[in-house]
């Protein structure tokens, strides 16, 4: 089951509630869309960072408010701020949702609204699921009229494909290039700076938000680019640049610490200002945050692999034009191995959580070429 085309009409919630969600323009007219009239489940398919989550909270607050969505009233606020009842976050406790968690829902799905009409509940990471799925499949097929699920998804393995069809798709693909490199001139990001942001954030509003206020991105590109030159073949050197190139990873998680911690204050401050004791679902958040940390840096490193990537290929391009050096078939032979090297490597990163190691033996592979 897929969203249908959008319909344009006055009675839509407002554009408001999804401000947050960059580039994804057929997304969010879909879900204003539907939230007019609702059915049981939706499934928001897409990568980190596409928009899905914050879309997600917006078409919460579109089925909560009393007024159809508009974005001014005391519950859209509360919803937006994720700090209303009738809006359930349900985050996995585990490395994946698992069956216990999912079997749970079926009770959270039985329960009344506090507030509203109806109950909105979120789940994440839908994806990780696989050995919950069937759990899962009951839990959605047939809630109470007054309860709608929102499942978030990275992609669609087949295992889920029975979930996935009993659910409205809505497909949230990676934000365009040029999408996030407007959004990014629109904050004030200087247009050199903006180009190279939006090619490292690879299509992830996220990362670029936090790129954008990360004044070490840019030394960080130019220290991944500089590798080729400066491997000698020693193990030495290549344990050094290894251990640089980490420094530089770690710091460049102090913007997205910085962000996170802002978040719980502020999430904090407005859960005091609309009466509540404490933030709700803390230890949930905190949960999120760490795994968004995992993820920052997994996702830093296949940047930088794709930098170093690159400048192999612009090296190999070189050497083929000019085909000055005394070796020049020797050499671009070597270029095109590190560039299948840095293939290899990149797509084994969610199976190598030690990630010195990994980058010492990939720099001892890439300085063994050039000799």
């Amino acid at each position: 089951m897929t969203a249908s085309s959008p319909v344009r009409s006055v009675d839509l919630p407002s554009p408001v509630l999804f401000e947050a969600v960059v580039g994804q323009p057929a997304a969010v007219a879909a879900l204003r869309v539907a939230a007019r009239r609702p059915v049981h489940a939706y499934l928001l398919s897409g990568p980190a960072g596409s928009g899905s989550r914050p879309a997600a909270v917006g078409f919460a607050a579109a089925l909560l408010c009393p007024n159809g969505g508009c974005g001014d009233c005391t519950v859209c606020r509360r919803v937006m701020a994720g700090t209303h009842p009738d809006l359930v976050m349900v985050e996995r406790t585990g490395a994946a949702l698992g069956v216990d968690q999912a079997r749970a829902l079926i009770g959270l799905a039985q329960r009344r609204p506090l507030e509203t009409e109806r109950q909105v509940i979120v789940v994440t990471d839908v994806h990780l699921a696989l050995r919950s799925a069937p759990a899962l499949l009951k839990t959605v097929e047939e809630p109470p009229k007054s309860t709608v699920f929102v499942l978030l998804a990275d992609d669609l393995p087949p295992e889920l494909a029975t979930v996935a069809s009993r659910c409205v798709t809505v497909t949230f693909p990676p934000v365009p290039r040029t999408a996030v490199e407007q959004w990014l001139l629109g904050r004030g990001t200087p247009a050199a700076l903006a180009g190279a942001i939006a090619e490292g954030a690879a299509g992830d509003v996220d990362r670029a938000r936090l790129l954008a206020d990360d004044p070490g991105f840019a030394e960080r590109l130019a220290l991944w680019r500089s590798v080729p030159g400066a491997l000698d073949g020693r193990g030495a050197t290549a344990a050094d640049r290894a251990r640089a190139l980490l420094a530089a990873i770690d710091t460049g998680l102090e913007p997205l610490r910085a962000a996170q911690a802002a978040e719980i204050e502020r999430l904090t401050e407005e859960a005091e200002t609309l009466g509540e004791r404490g933030l709700p679902g803390r230890r949930e958040l905190t949960e999120r945050q760490h795994r968004e940390e995992r993820r920052w840096r997994t996702d830093e490193l296949r940047i930088g692999l794709g930098v170093l990537a690159r400048a192999y290929r612009d090296r190999l391009a070189g050497r083929v034009a000019t085909s000055s050096t005394a070796r020049p078939a020797e050499e671009a032979r070597a270029d095109e191995q590190a560039v299948d090297l840095l293939t290899a490597v990149t797509a084994s990163l969610e199976h190598n959580p030690n990630e010195l190691l990994l980058l010492e033996a990939l720099l001892v592979r890439l300085g063994a070429l050039g000799d």
